[in-house]
């Protein structure tokens, strides 16, 4: 799933990497007997949602205990104590948060929203903390009590992970002024999606800045490799200046682009350095998906297929590469979108711009089984240990055979990239050369990029013929339509097991930017993903 220390993925697919756990996959429930009356045996077990009544009698409860600072009554109020316990204990100890006043809203159902007063005091310094949250009640599985339904969220919405803690004191690292490639700040409030990018670079590169760090509470996380997230400032340290690739420009459109689709991310990099211009993504559980994400990318991978193919001498873009109307490989029958008609003389161009499986699957006798392995990784570099300035992941590509042959080439199978390797495939097929991604000058640490040879002059020159075809002619040219100067692009969507629909990509480039996009559950590329990449160019 990942190489060396990079940091922590759950899943392989993002719809499984939300952060929290329901109530279904984490129901450890309290070990306490009831009791029965006389002779007649102990007291059915209750059954069924709880009532109004437990709901407000077991969080008025938990809510008491909690204010009062007794950890181990409020963890028996919940259906995970072994987990709740250590937390609570935190909240008034490691994090010295006292003269807690907790102020229950209108029950939703189970549900209880509130709001938190405390005050936060460490060596003589305090500060107010104010914030809200909520929980669920629940019924017991083997006790049918009325339980908290345990999630560290309901201690503090910024605790995700079941063991993340909260602790106050210096802080982990001195802060910093993130500044982008001419000088402006880049801060938290301006660009929301930079937050835990900040966090990364500070925790990374405070003390290379020059600050000197200040006291506040924090999150821990559980973690590998995870910065602290700061909740509050007691003490403010000095900032030191830390230079970013970033573009504040593209960022803000990268920022504005996110927000039309929930579970979205993209990323912009500039293909003749390689820098890192935007970040962006729009989730609810603060997670840098554009970085860390592992997805299967759909026919957006057809850009490295077509080059294995040409580099193999297996066609050119303008050899043949025929689309039938369905393709068969080891017993799996692969199909094309809805509504595309077949074309048996198909060159390799027309079948890349009008996005056509079959034609790429019906390849797949003539390619060895590590043969888009091999040029993914020698070409464009996916697969190797990416040292980008925060934690990443840089893309799989195993050598699978079986039906998973065929199906790593329209980008399904056991491919998994997120938009950061996919901008820089982008940047590759455009400038024939691999050039590794950096959100910070490789100068700050003198740390060792990951190098792959590139393309040829010829491949890049039908590479990009393919992809601006697709622009202007195929499946992106209403996307990308007035977009002036030299482009390309390709459009894909990745079918994922549980989802409605498909996950959304597009990825494209505009004279000296490349950007991809994803969007969960989304659909085609261009019915979501494409105006977002579409949107990052005219910045750019």
């Amino acid at each position: 799933m990942r190489k060396g220390a990079k940091a922590a993925i759950v899943g392989s697919v993002f719809v499984v990497m939300v952060g929290g756990a329901g109530y279904g996959a984490f129901n450890i429930v309290n070990a306490v007997s009831g009791g029965g009356a006389g002779g007649g045996g102990p007291a059915p077990v209750k059954t069924g949602p709880p009532s109004s009544g437990e709901v407000k009698d077991t969080s008025t409860k938990f809510f008491a205990a909690w204010e009062k600072g007794e950890a181990v009554s409020a963890a028996a109020l919940t259906n995970n104590a072994e987990k709740a316990e250590p937390l609570l204990t935190a909240y008034g100890g490691t994090a010295h948060i006292g003269g807690v006043k907790i102020t229950p809203g209108a029950a939703t159902g189970d549900t209880v929203p509130f709001s938190v007063r405390a005050t936060v005091s460490y060596e003589g310094k305090s500060k107010p903390l104010d914030y809200r949250s909520e929980l669920t009640v629940v019924r017991g599985l083997t006790t049918g009590k009325a339980l908290v339904d345990w999630q560290p969220s309901v201690v503090h919405p910024g605790l995700k992970d079941m063991d993340d803690t909260l602790v106050t004191g210096d802080a982990s690292a001195p802060p910093i002024e993130a500044v982008d490639r001419g000088g402006k700040v880049l801060t938290k409030e301006k660009y929301p999606s930079l937050g835990p990018i900040l966090d990364e670079l500070r925790a990374k590169y405070g003390d290379k800045a020059g600050g000197t760090p200040g006291i506040e509470l924090a999150i821990r996380h559980a973690a590998p490799d995870t910065a602290d997230t700061p909740l509050l400032t007691l003490a403010q340290g000095k900032a030191g200046k830390l230079p970013t690739t970033l573009s504040a420009s593209v960022q803000a459109a990268a920022e504005k682009a996110v927000t039309k689709y929930s579970q979205s991310s993209v990323v912009a990099v500039k293909p003749s350095t390689g820098e890192v211009l935007a970040v962006a993504n729009n989730r609810t559980d603060g997670w840098n998906a554009a970085f860390l994400g592992q997805v299967a990318p759909g026919s957006t991978w057809k850009i490295v297929s077509a080059a294995t193919l040409i580099d193999n001498g297996i066609t050119t873009a303008n050899g043949p590469a025929p689309c039938p109307a369905d393709a068969v490989w080891q017993s799996q029958t692969f199909h094309n979108i809805k509504n595309m008609p077949p074309d048996e003389n198909a060159t390799l161009s027309e079948s890349f711009a009008r996005s056509c499986n079959t034609a790429f699957v019906k390849f797949a006798d003539e390619v060895k089984v590590d043969s888009l392995t091999n040029e993914a990784e020698d070409r464009f570099g996916i697969g190797l240990d990416w040292k980008t300035g925060i934690p990443s992941f840089d893309g799989s590509v195993p050598a699978s055979g079986g039906p998973d042959t065929a199906a790593n080439l329209i980008g399904q199978g056991q491919v998994q990239v997120n938009p950061l390797n996919l901008a820089s495939v982008t940047a590759t097929a455009m400038t024939g050369a691999f050039r590794q991604p950096v959100i910070v000058p490789q100068s700050l640490d003198d740390r060792e990029l990951a190098r792959a040879r590139g393309l040829s002059a010829s491949t890049v020159e039908q590479l990009r013929a393919m992809m601006n075809r697709t622009a202007t002619s195929g499946t992106a040219a209403e996307v990308m339509s007035g977009l002036g100067g030299r482009i390309g692009a390709k459009t894909g969507s990745a079918e994922v097991d549980g989802q409605a629909k498909s996950d959304s990509w597009f990825t494209g480039y505009r004279d000296d930017v490349a950007a991809a996009a994803l969007v969960q559950d989304g659909g085609h590329g261009v019915d979501a993903s494409g105006p977002l990449v579409a949107q990052v160019l005219r910045a750019g």
